[in-house]
């Protein structure tokens, strides 16, 4: 069993940034792909941004340019920076990742881009 904890939400003004943290509770090795999800009130929960072991990144075209995910495989951790944040990004950021058998998540943290 693997557990992820987000940290780094929050509340900013449209403009402001954020860094959400997701820290796993062993190695990351084993995980070829993780990525973030989100999901807005009433919405259904949407891929936000997804990094492989090998450093492949792909972003959903409404964050191209804001958003910018890393990992660290040394300290089992992956980021997502957050940059000219809009009230659209506001919802519950989830980390996931998954295996052949098993799909983790987070519990998700809370973003809200509100003036």
């Amino acid at each position: 069993q693997v557990q992820l904890v987000e940290s780094g939400g929050g509340l900013v003004q449209p403009g402001g940034s954020l860094r959400l943290s997701c820290a796993a509770s062993r190695t990351i090795f084993n995980f070829n792909v993780m990525s973030w999800y989100r999901q807005a009130p009433g919405k259904q929960r949407e891929l936000v941004a997804a990094i492989s072991i090998g450093g492949t990144i792909n972003y959903a075209d409404s964050v191209k340019g804001r958003f910018t995910i890393s990992r660290d495989n040394a300290e089992n951790t992956i980021y997502l920076q957050m940059n000219n944040l809009k009230p659209e990004d506001t919802g519950v950021y989830y980390c996931h990742a998954p295996t052949t058998v098993y799909d983790y998540w987070g519990q998700g943290i809370q973003v809200t881009v509100s003036s």
